[in-house]
């Protein structure tokens, strides 16, 4: 499956990665992935090609109501983990907790947390990373230039304006499918 999307994504759609392109994979076993700027349908496709070509074993979160037959064994082929979204169960320790019981997890999410333009990322991503004791690995979504650039691992700190200035900074300016739905750091 590999070779098939490393074909779709490098030769026939002309994306390419740059930075920490052997994702640290033979020394981080266990990490939060963030990918931005979430700014269409788009992003899905072109992440599941990219992991696929990159070789990288990583999850996704998706709420669980869109885990039904038959879409349900699609989603779990490709990755995706169903989570309660319900107000009375905390997300973060849900996700976080997942990491206690694998040897090899790596879980990818939207910092932003939605499709639209947001001025701030949310935290949950940030607290799932700290609580598990795992580092953070970013990546970009960059439609105008068919790159995706990977960061090397960011563990948080005890300073998180500062780590979120950091990763912010990465992401800052960064054009996604949706140019004007794109991230810009204020």
């Amino acid at each position: 499956m590999k070779y098939i999307a490393r074909l779709l994504f490098k030769n026939i759609l002309g994306w390419r990665f740059s930075g920490n392109t052997d994702f640290s994979q033979n020394s981080i076993k266990k990490a939060v992935i963030i990918a931005a700027p979430h700014t269409s349908s788009h992003d899905f496709y072109i992440g599941i090609l990219a992991r696929s070509a990159a070789n990288i074993n990583s999850k996704f979160i998706a709420k669980k109501e869109i885990f039904f037959f038959p879409l349900n064994i699609i989603l779990k082929f490709l990755g995706g983990v169903p989570v309660d979204r319900s107000k009375k169960l905390n997300r973060v320790d849900q996700i976080s907790e997942m990491f206690d019981h694998k040897n090899e997890f790596r879980v990818a999410l939207s910092p932003e947390g939605t499709r639209q333009r947001v001025e701030k990322f949310k935290t949950g991503f940030y607290y799932i990373a700290k609580k598990a004791n795992v580092p953070i690995i970013m990546f970009t979504l960059n439609f105008k230039d068919k790159e995706i650039l990977i960061s090397e691992p960011f563990y948080t700190t005890d300073n998180m304006q500062s780590d979120f200035n950091y990763i912010e900074e990465f992401f800052d300016g960064v054009e996604g499918k949706v140019k004007e739905l794109s991230f810009y750091k204020n």
